[in-house]
């Protein structure tokens, strides 16, 4: 009679650490993703104050209290400025885009020079929220002394006095007749 012959296999390994192992490593790689897309100031470890800075070529004007410093864009903290397309009026009754007036007004503050801010913050859009200077010229009183900015907030003494100067002495927007910024965006918007 012929005998079937037992060929030798080892004995299978233990599975019972494979779905364990799996599911572990599992939760490790989500952990890892799941923190790549999160805020750097989620935990209070960001810097509340960043320095940034831009040299003369780099330097864009976007509008009357907006810049592009390279690849970032940066709104001038505590003043507002016209939006461009915003008519005024001069002291001839002239309409004018006092938006485009305002963003030329701070090319001419800028004058070709590098750009250092110190930015606090964001603004609603993301952008970065900070003051800014030029050569020494600081962009974001010098819009309001000039009279192409208003001071945002109302507590802001310091903002509200230069506002007040331009004013009185009737430079920039102040020389003729205009819409406040914030009141042209919700009648526009």
């Amino acid at each position: 009679m012929f005998r079937r012959r037992r060929i030798f296999r080892p004995a299978a390994t233990p599975r019972r650490w494979r779905a364990p192992l799996v599911a572990l490593a599992g939760a490790v790689i989500v952990a890892a993703l799941s923190g790549i897309g999160l805020p750097p100031d989620l935990m209070g470890s960001a810097p509340r104050e960043q320095e940034w800075s831009a040299l003369a070529a780099e330097v864009r004007i976007v509008d009357g209290d907006t810049l592009r410093l390279g690849d970032r864009t940066l709104r001038l903290s505590r003043i507002d400025a016209p939006e461009r397309g915003q008519s005024c009026t001069d002291a001839a009754g002239r309409w004018f885009d006092c938006g485009a007036a305002a963003a030329e007004a701070l090319s001419r503050l800028v004058n070709g020079r590098s750009v250092l801010c110190r930015v606090q913050g964001r603004d609603r859009y993301g952008r970065g929220l900070g003051e800014c200077t030029a050569g020494g010229a600081e962009l974001n009183s010098g819009l309001v002394i000039s009279g192409w900015a208003l001071a945002y907030e109302s507590d802001d003494l310091p903002m509200q006095a230069a506002e007040l100067a331009a004013r009185i002495a009737g430079r920039g927007l102040w020389a003729g007749d205009f819409t406040r910024p914030d009141a042209w965006r919700r009648r526009n918007n």
